[in-house]
């Protein structure tokens, strides 16, 4: 029986007026295609379905023809739902700065998360998709990273690209706060790490190591 991954992207546009967001491309498409070579179902939502933003700023300047199944996928997304939560070996988390913005205060997200985590599911994000995790507990309340492994885009990232006052929050910090074991590459640096069936990327860079490690988890569990 081939696996199942589910693959959950942000809808979300901007984070000033004169700021555009949404996707990061490549920890979206990279990941997708790791799964699609190991002969993975890979299931494609968003927060709010339809056609998903891509971060301007992460569209190559030329096509990357390798990409285009995964692009073509963001056309017309299904909304992630509740019935998201069964029938998957792994979800995946791409970033994005959108992701910030509507992965954490999203009930289905969670509700979703927290249902892969009960199932002993693979769980994994990169960049800012771990900010979806900054909320998720398991049923007894305990948080999905307390105790685990992880990384994600880091402060000093964040502060580098002069959005740190444009966020919600500092994601380092707040997985710091959850009870995560925050570990890092040099900045921009290509960085994951896994701890059983939590896995992690860094930022863009790591796409293709958090996709690597993600399908170790998934050909292990």
């Amino acid at each position: 029986m081939s696996k199942k991954v589910l693959m959950v992207v942000t809808n979300h546009t901007k984070i000033t007026d004169d700021h555009k967001t949404g996707l990061w491309l490549e920890e979206y498409a990279v990941p997708y295609n790791a799964f699609k070579d190991q002969g993975y179902e890979v299931k494609v939502t968003s927060i709010q379905g339809g056609e998903v933003p891509l971060d301007p700023n992460s569209i190559p300047e030329e096509e990357v023809k390798e990409w285009a199944e995964a692009q073509a996928q963001l056309k017309d997304t299904a909304k992630l739902s509740k019935e998201d939560a069964n029938g998957f070996d792994g979800i995946f988390l791409p970033g994005g700065h959108g992701t910030m913005f509507d992965f954490p205060e999203n009930e289905t997200l969670q509700y979703v998360l927290q249902q892969h985590a009960e199932q002993n599911n693979v769980i994994g994000s990169v960049c800012h998709g771990p900010s979806g995790l900054v909320h998720a507990t398991y049923e007894n309340g305990t948080p999905i990273v307390s105790g685990k492994k992880v990384t994600g885009f880091t402060d000093s990232e964040e502060i580098g690209m002069g959005l740190d006052v444009h966020m919600p929050f500092m994601l380092e910090t707040e997985l710091r706060n959850k009870g995560g074991e925050f570990s890092k590459g040099d900045d921009w640096s290509a960085y994951a790490v896994r701890d059983g069936n939590l896995v992690t990327g860094q930022n863009p860079m790591s796409s293709e190591k958090a996709a690597e490690k993600m399908v170790e988890a998934l050909k292990e569990n």
